[in-house]
């Protein structure tokens, strides 16, 4: 058990049997009245965030959670496949559960987020920036690169990209996980 005095960004609280990090508090004294600390809270698994309010000093559920690495090895009919880093261990989560799928090739690390008591996944990121090759887009036209239009790219993983006109077949570039967005050609 925590109080409203142990709040912290990133804690994980069990609201009425649902996880939540504390995105934000704030602590408020006003001049007439009792404490309170108001809060934004974004669930773990449907990524809403919500604003609550607590008076000060109120017990909640703190949930601990652990991060831990895990490299991604195959796709199947249950899910997505992960091998720990240091145990070996492998484990299997849903699609939905992993942010930036789109994004995951064969190899790439990812942090798994874990309930550390039941130990069932909460949910995992993949890097937030990833370099990718682009396997097929339309060819640019020569001094086109005067306007700040993008066309769509087919990158490795299958997904799509929207790029400048002077990217090619065959470049690498690096992409932004949370939103699918060009960021700059790779080095």
């Amino acid at each position: 058990m925590a109080t409203t005095a142990d709040f912290r960004n990133g804690m994980c609280l069990d609201i009425d049997g649902q996880f939540y990090f504390i995105v934000e508090f704030l602590h408020v004294k006003p001049g007439k009245g009792p404490a309170f600390v108001r809060t934004k809270l974004k669930n773990v698994q449907s990524g809403r965030v919500i604003d609550k309010t607590f008076n000060s000093g109120v017990k909640v559920d703190e949930v601990r959670i652990e991060r831990r690495p895990y490299q991604y090895l195959y796709q199947d009919d249950m899910g997505y496949n992960f091998m720990n880093n240091e145990t070996f261990e492998q484990i299997s989560i849903q699609k939905s559960l992993i942010n930036g799928v789109d994004f995951l090739k064969e190899g790439e690390s990812v942090e798994v987020v874990t309930h550390a008591e039941s130990e069932t996944v909460l949910y995992a990121d993949v890097a937030t920036h990833v370099v990718l090759q682009i396997t097929y887009t339309e060819p640019g036209l020569k001094g086109d690169t005067a306007t700040n239009t993008l066309k769509p790219a087919t990158v490795e993983t299958g997904a799509t990209v929207r790029v400048p006109l002077f990217i090619e077949t065959g470049e690498k570039i690096k992409v932004d996980t949370r939103d699918g967005s060009y960021v700059e050609r790779a080095k």
